[in-house]
């Protein structure tokens, strides 16, 4: 036991002695009680110390250092693994525990080396070391000069810096001067001070060392900054569109208020009220009452955070909910600087972001699938000519962009056209825009386009004249009013054609299908017969009646079409394997994609399943679920065609430890109201009420803009009526998102869908499948858990963790946990979880508890799945197990 516990625990002994004797002769004397008061005070042990010096150290048995009003705490530490040890600084009492400072974060001491009392954080030289006695190995050193011997001291102050003095007091080195990943309030941001990243030492925040009012985030490697934001300087007419918020500059300064610009501090303390939680928000008018500074009411309990993943983030503690993110950036690919390269237009809602403006092309179209910095040039280049009597060029108009600041602002030409004529008539003039009575003009290569911009503005690019029919998505722009009214007649023209035309074809197109359903069994073959693949071995003949076929609504295709297209059913043209049988990619005349699934022998939908797909489907006309394009049934091959989705299936990104990266929180967030939409449809607004049965990651489809659609309509059924339930002797669907009462009591119900959404809400939630065991229990329980210790955020995919809305997320949550109550009268329709969901200040009631479904091999129960890959030759029961919350 080291020196400082010892004498502890002599203070503790005489501490007794006191208090036997104060009891003895209490009664003797009223003067006792101030003696023994007095003494109690003297003597209070105090099991914590906040300094070090050169008769003292601090070693890995547990001790800590702890400031002297107990709010940071310093001392030993292991990384999540416990793999390495560090020694750092953290919240006193804070739950989590999170680290603001590490000594030795780019050399940990190792594993083996955890528990060595050999190791210890000493004063020497002058100097504050974390050194191996034994090796003399040195993990993190002050690097002052050595000096024979001083008085040196080291001490952690209540504002979370950790100071070395000397005799005098003066501080000779401090680690608010050295940070490492995050920055406290008390702390300044100037051209010397940086934060990086404590993961891989990547990423690096700090002031731009050519713009004083700008913030940069760098990475290793790479020439230009990641991200760039300025302090908002309150400039009349400018944009600001990567202004950083005032509260966040105010901090940054240490509460200089010519970091805010013209903003107040009462306009400070209104913009972090507006973009932070209920439960942060600051009432300006208590602080001026109590006289409490902004500093001490807001930023006390505030951290800025370079993260691992090259985002800064504004944090701020509430004692009710802990650590709220209220800032960061970049928030997405579209935020980055540069992300494009020159005149590429980004949208966080495309996957890929990047694409090049209409009239340009690439740079290097070898690599703008998937890195994006090298940009756009013109096609052609331009051939404009200052002595051109008639420009050559035109201007492509976009809406609601996001750009970068302009080269120049021209304030004496005050209107829009003269504006235009002045850019069209300078050769080096690349873009222009109109905007508070000023012409701003780009004469270099516009980077930073990001389109369908909140608060952007219009902006016209100069393109060249015989791009003038690809240039998208506006109108185009020429000097002489004449030209401007020719085109658009022949545009007028143009259209009015293209429309009668349109309204032809499509005349042509239904009164063909009509005399197609008039001889009921014509079929489309599209291309050159080929030789017919063997039929399947089966002793059931494939039949549809022919008052059966005039309720198929979508047209025949037949076999050999199917297997020009499809390659004979090549491995090259499969695209994976549904619940029923393989799917594959086919190639049709004209170039029409379709997704043929063709169903499997043993996949367990016979014919009654294929009908019901083709003539229920069919009928069903939403934005959130899969078109079915037609059908094929010859011999025993039955054949399903659907609209192609070039992103396959939400589980191949979701549970791909590389794809799910594509999904940020707002992706996920969009394919969960777009799924939540669909089951809306099917439950309630389409024709025919149907229960779909089979709700599940594999069966929700992602187009090319990653929009959901719910797919695989085999073991759908229609509800008759106002009825909502029904049930059956044949339980089938996939283990895991099956309602209790459905597999147990083979009772279904529009809850049973309701039931099968919660599940792959959580599993979008948390990138996991509900199959996967969390120690003793499945996903769902693994959730109520968390739920009921208000930890829920920590079931959240880490690849999100930087782009969410924390209120979001936990709001999912929320629905998720109603939607798979136990009671399925307890769980909300699907037109109140789209409204939940949909909502932004409503509070949701409390979910009760949830039935949590594990799966065991049993021979005494079977049950039928469109799960084939995983469950269709097993024997399986269910069982439910309840679990009491805490």
């Amino acid at each position: 036991m080291n020196v400082f516990h010892t004498h502890q625990n002599t203070i503790k002994k005489k501490m007794i002695l006191v208090l036997v004797a104060g009891e003895v002769y209490l009664m003797q004397s009223s003067t006792f009680l101030l003696l023994l008061f007095t003494v109690l005070v003297i003597l209070c042990p105090c099991d914590a110390r906040s300094t070090i010096n050169g008769a003292s150290k601090l070693v890995d048995n547990g001790e800590t250092l702890i400031s002297a009003g107990g709010k940071f705490e310093m001392g030993f530490f292991s990384d999540d693994a416990e793999l390495n040890k560090y020694v750092g600084m953290w919240y006193y009492n804070m739950t989590p525990r999170t680290v603001v400072w590490v000594a030795n974060w780019n050399k940990p001491i190792p594993g083996s080396s955890i528990g060595n009392e050999d190791i210890s954080v000493v004063v020497e030289d002058g100097n504050l070391k974390v050194w191996d006695s034994i090796s003399e190995d040195t993990y993190f050193t002050t690097g002052l000069q050595a000096v024979a011997s001083s008085n040196r001291t080291v001490e952690l102050l209540d504002t979370g810096n950790l100071v070395l003095v000397d005799e005098s007091g003066a501080k000779l080195w401090q680690s608010f001067r050295s940070p490492t990943d995050t920055f406290l309030p008390g702390m300044k941001m100037d051209m010397s001070l940086m934060l990086t990243d404590s993961g891989s030492g990547k990423y690096i925040f700090q002031p731009d060392q050519v713009d004083n009012n700008t913030y940069v985030i760098l990475e290793t490697g790479r020439e230009i900054p990641i991200w760039k934001g300025s302090v908002p300087l309150g400039t009349s007419g400018s944009f600001k569109f990567n202004e950083m918020p005032t509260y966040v500059t105010y901090l940054l300064s240490n509460f200089t208020e010519s970091d805010i610009g013209d903003h107040s501090v009462e306009a400070t303390v209104a913009s972090f009220n507006y973009t932070s939680p209920k439960y942060t928000r600051i009432d300006f008018s208590s602080i001026v009452n109590a006289n409490h500074s902004v500093k001490d009411s807001i930023f006390e309990n505030t951290r800025i955070l370079m993260n691992s993943s090259g985002e800064i983030q504004f944090y701020f503690w509430n004692n009710e909910s802990g650590w709220s993110l209220i800032w960061s950036a970049p928030k997405d690919t579209c935020d980055k600087y540069r992300s494009c390269g020159k005149f590429g237009i980004c949208n966080s809602n495309r996957v890929p972001a990047c694409k090049c403006l209409s009239g340009f092309e690439p740079d290097t179209p070898e690599n703008y699938g998937g890195e994006f910095s090298g940009g756009c040039s013109r096609m052609p280049v331009s051939s404009c000519k200052e002595d051109n009597v008639e420009p050559p060029d035109t201007f492509l108009d976009l809406k609601s962009m996001k750009f970068g600041s302009p080269d120049l602002i021209n304030v004496t030409i005050d209107t829009h056209e003269k504006c235009s004529r002045f850019c069209l008539g300078n050769c080096t003039c690349q873009a222009y825009t109109y905007h508070n009575s000023g012409c701003w003009i780009w004469f270099s290569n516009l980077y930073n386009l990001q389109e369908n911009y909140t608060g952007g503005f219009d902006l016209a690019i100069r393109i060249g004249m015989p791009h003038i029919e690809v240039a998208k998505p506006g109108p185009l722009n020429t000097t002489k009013a004449s030209s401007r009214n020719q085109r658009a007649l022949l545009i007028s023209i143009s259209l009015i054609l293209g429309v009668v035309i349109l309204c032809g074809i499509s005349y042509i197109i239904y009164q063909t299908r009509r005399t197609a359903k008039s001889k009921e069994t014509r079929e489309i073959v599209l291309g050159k017969p080929m030789e017919y693949l063997p039929h399947r071995d089966s002793s059931d003949e494939v039949l549809i009646t022919e008052h059966e076929k005039k309720r198929i609504d979508v047209p025949f295709f037949s076999l050999n079409s199917i297997l020009l297209a499809t390659e004979n059913f090549s491995n090259a043209s499969k695209l994976g394997r549904g619940g029923f049988g393989p799917v594959y990619k086919g190639k049709f005349l004209g170039g029409t994609e379709m997704a043929v699934k063709r169903l499997s022998s043993n996949s367990g939908q016979g014919v009654e399943e294929f009908k019901t797909e083709v003539m229920l489907i069919a009928k069903l006309q939403h934005r959130n679920l899969v078109r079915l394009l037609g059908y094929c049934i010859e011999g025993n091959e039955k054949i399903l065609l659907y609209e192609y989705m070039p992103n396959k299936s939400l589980d191949t990104f979701l549970f791909d430890h590389a794809f799910c990266r594509l999904l940020d929180w707002r992706i996920r967030f969009e394919i969960i109201l777009g799924v939540a939409r669909g089951l809306l449809y099917l439950h309630q607004d389409s024709r025919l009420r149907i229960i779909h049965r089979d709700l599940k990651t594999s069966n929700i489809l992602l187009d090319d803009e990653m929009n959901a659609k719910i797919s695989d309509f085999g073991l759908a059924r229609i509800i008759e009526g106002k009825s909502t339930e029904a049930n059956t002797n044949k339980v089938v669907g996939t283990y895991g998102y099956m309602s209790p009462e459905y597999a147990l009591e083979g009772l279904f119900s529009i809850k049973s869908d309701v039931f099968a959404f919660g599940v792959v809400l959580l599993e979008i939630i948390s990138g996991k499948r509900n199959m996967e065991l969390f120690e003793d229990v499945n996903l769902i329980g693994y959730v109520w858990r968390l739920w009921m210790k208000d930890r829920a955020l920590d079931m959240m995919d880490q690849t999100i963790f930087e782009s969410c809305d924390v209120k979001e997320v936990i709001k999912c949550v929320n629905v998720a946990l109603l939607c798979i109550q136990e009671d399925p009268a307890e769980r909300p329709v699907m037109s109140n979880v789209v409204f939940m969901l949909g909502g932004e200040s409503m509070t949701l009631p409390r979910p009760n508890q949830p039935a949590f479904i594990t799966r065991r091999n049993s021979a005494g129960a079977s049950t039928s799945s469109s799960s084939s890959k995983l469950y269709s030759t097993s024997n399986n029961a269910l069982t439910i197990t309840q679990e009491e919350g805490r």
